[in-house]
């Protein structure tokens, strides 16, 4: 059923006023659940206390100790409110340093909670008061900036609310909190990735898949692959061989549940508060449509299912006008799980769950040759080419593709290499591929350190923003893109951008090095700076076939979608595909130093990670 846009916009007042009349509670407030525990507890401000400590966590029959806030995982839904000052004091019990991290509130950075970058962290048995006015209302979450508490279950949901009038009309909320959980402590997977990086991956091509032709490749494409010793499945380094998928702490056989009455709005705030794994989130059978992403209204926009990468948000309408069940499936991207629960009129009732859908494979668009296209093929820049091995790529232009040295481009169909489908590759000649040196230094930009931390460089990498995600090229519904959102409001700085700055993402999938620009933070790298106000377009090329969702802390920034003027989506976290880029405006208006990394929490830790330094000008200038 569509939802009339002028009714999701007309404000909270109606939605208000039956509840008034039902005698109900507060929307936010009406939600129900089957399982471990009623529901999330809920704290509002603006005073907090928080306690960070050790609380077993059971899930599917096991038992095991999680780090938790105030005893519970997910931590308290945090229900704050646009205008107040807030004092959230954070008590700690480990016998570890700890910290939290308000991730999307806009505060003064010494406020921000990362340690050894914005405050010291906050010890064993003391307590840190975090104090700031909150100028902004939407969907965002809590989470550690320490170790790697984080994957053990230090994280939590913040909802504040409008000072003023909702410009969302919805009748009942439910806040859903996607996570992974896995029983292997998690500095073991890191431990395991750095030693063999497909050590979780069970979803590699087989020889009986190429047989039976399950792989979907041909003889050509598995010979090729090989030889460039890369894995199309390689998709989540850590995935639902280890991990258990949870919504609001709940295993897919627990069945959290969510009430509704039937007719009713309701407004689902989804959040992705997982470590490593991206979700394909859908509720079949009914459509959804997208009010706010990362906490900011957008102009609504019906979908049927959208991918939601790590530290993102989302937040969705859905009308049930059925009295029946439906069932809520968050499916990890390289489909080896899902997490599942419900939305129903009454307790105890499910609906069916849908199988895993096949394993999607990589295709050359996944390894940056997006932008080799027929079109475009001989517009390349043959200088930047001209170094890959064997002078496979020099002088290449329409004509002389099958002239190329070494007969390294012969046989290539160009309509299949713009294609996203399992038979990208198809008609490539194989020994043309595997002699183009990924790895080239020529194709790096000046700033790269090509060294040990580097096994790839995206030839032509694409914008793929308008694109539909992994596995979802094909599917018969609607899918949302990131050029489907567009700003509610109108962005509040309209400058152009006074200069232009481009970010690699890098790694070496073998040795799980991850980095900007060739560097890991663990060395000498320099800060990334801007001065105070500068208006500053920033493009994420991403050199590796792994997806990474990068996130900066303090500020948002306007996605450049070619969307209507002045109404750019606004994000704190994108999600960069594999041999993709990101294009985005930013206004550096938040003094101080600031966080800046991919928020797959074993990257981070591998070395994707660095500070955004923002100061006046000269003479101290705004």
């Amino acid at each position: 059923m569509k939802l009339d846009r002028r009714m999701l916009l007309r404000g909270a007042t109606a939605g208000a006023g039956l509840a008034a009349l039902q005698g109900l509670m507060p929307a936010w407030a009406q939600t129900g659940s089957l399982g471990l525990r009623a529901d999330l507890p809920t704290l509002t401000g603006p005073n907090v206390d928080l306690t960070i400590g050790h609380s077993p966590f059971t899930v599917n029959g096991r038992t095991a100790t999680a780090t938790t806030i105030n005893g519970v995982l997910p931590a308290p839904l945090l229900r704050l409110r646009e205008g107040q000052n807030v004092r959230l004091s954070v008590t700690n019990t480990l016998d570890e340093d700890t910290s939290i991290h308000w991730h999307g509130i806009l505060l003064p950075f010494h406020m921000d909670g990362v340690p050894g970058v914005s405050f010291p962290g906050i010890r064993p048995r003391e307590t840190f008061v975090y104090e700031f006015p909150l100028i902004q209302s939407g969907t965002f979450w809590y989470h550690s900036h320490s170790g790697l508490q984080e994957a053990l279950g230090h994280y939590g949901p913040i909802v504040v609310d409008p000072a003023g009038a909702d410009p969302v009309a919805y009748d009942r909320e439910h806040v859903l909190v996607l996570s992974d959980w896995s029983f292997m402590n998690p500095h073991e997977i890191l431990d395991k990735l750095k030693k063999s990086p497909g050590y979780f991956n069970r979803q590699r091509t087989s020889l009986s898949g190429l047989f039976d032709g399950s792989d979907r490749f041909s003889l050509e494409e598995r010979r090729m692959w090989g030889e460039m010793r890369m894995d199309p499945r390689d998709i989540l380094d850590v995935n639902g061989t280890t991990y258990t998928y949870l919504i609001n702490g709940h295993g897919p056989q627990e069945n959290w549940t969510g009430l509704f009455r039937p007719g009713e709005r309701v407004r689902l705030r989804v959040i992705n508060a997982s470590a490593m794994s991206i979700f394909n989130v859908r509720i079949p059978g009914l459509p959804m449509t997208v009010v706010n992403a990362d906490g900011e209204n957008v102009r609504p926009v019906e979908t049927d299912e959208f991918q939601i990468s790590v530290a993102e948000t989302y937040d969705v309408i859905v009308r049930p006008t059925e009295d029946r069940a439906y069932t809520i499936v968050s499916e990890a991207i390289d489909r080896s799980g899902m997490g599942r629960a419900t939305l129903a009129p009454r307790l105890g009732m499910t609906a069916e769950v849908p199988p895993l859908r096949e394993v999607p494979n990589l295709t050359m668009r996944d390894m940056g040759m997006g932008g080799m296209d027929h079109g475009n093929m001989a517009g390349m820049d043959h200088g930047a080419m001209g170094g890959s091995q064997n002078g496979a790529m020099a002088g290449m232009d329409h004509g002389a593709m099958a002239g190329s040295a070494g007969g390294a481009m012969a046989g290539m169909d160009h309509g299949a290499m713009a294609t996203q489908s399992g038979g990208a590759m198809a008609g490539m000649d194989h020994g043309g591929m595997a002699g183009m040196n990924m790895r080239d230094p020529n194709n790096a930009p000046p700033d790269m350190a090509v060294g040990v931390g580097v096994d790839s460089i995206a030839m032509a990498p694409a914008n793929r923003l308008g694109e539909r995600p992994l596995g979802l090229q094909d599917v018969p519904h609607r899918v949302l893109v990131y050029t489907d959102l567009v700003s509610l409001a109108p962005n509040k700085d309209q400058r152009p951008p006074s200069r232009t700055m481009e970010i690699h993402l890098t790694g070496n999938m073998e040795r799980f090095m991850w980095g900007f620009d060739g560097r890991k933070f663990s060395e000498i790298v320099e800060p990334i700076r801007f001065e105070l106000n500068e208006r500053v377009r920033v493009t994420l090329v991403n050199d590796t076939m792994m997806a990474h969702p990068i996130h900066l802390h303090g500020h948002f920034f306007e996605l450049v979608t070619g969307g209507p003027v002045g109404h750019q989506p606004l994000k704190h976290t994108v999600n960069v595909a594999p041999g993709g880029k990101v294009t985005f405006d930013l206004t550096a208006d938040a003094p101080g130093d600031w966080a800046f990394h991919c928020h797959m929490l074993m990257h981070m830790h591998a070395g994707m990670f660095n500070v955004v330094t923002v100061r006046p000008l000269e003479g101290g200038a705004s």
